[in-house]
């Protein structure tokens, strides 16, 4: 799954470094509204501005636990 986000997010917003601890902090508030639809649409999951919070955007590994817990919240 992580090989995955990080080639969606890579396409979309090629500017970006994923592998930073800071991820929050290299993104305007376009990246992060891509970003919260890329990932609502690959894995059919509901996200919005309440998602878009310093933790859930620390790093490419936080986003991909928060695609984790929303998929399980939805079982």
């Amino acid at each position: 799954m992580k090989e995955r986000i990080r080639f969606l997010l890579e396409d979309a917003l090629p500017l970006v470094d994923f592998d930073t601890d800071f991820l929050f902090s290299e993104l305007d508030s376009l990246g992060i509204a891509s970003i919260l639809m890329i990932l609502s649409e690959e894995y059919h999951i509901t996200l919005d501005g309440k998602d878009a919070t310093p933790r859930n955007f620390k790093s490419l590994d936080s986003l991909v636990s928060m695609v984790q817990k929303k998929m399980s919240d939805n079982k």
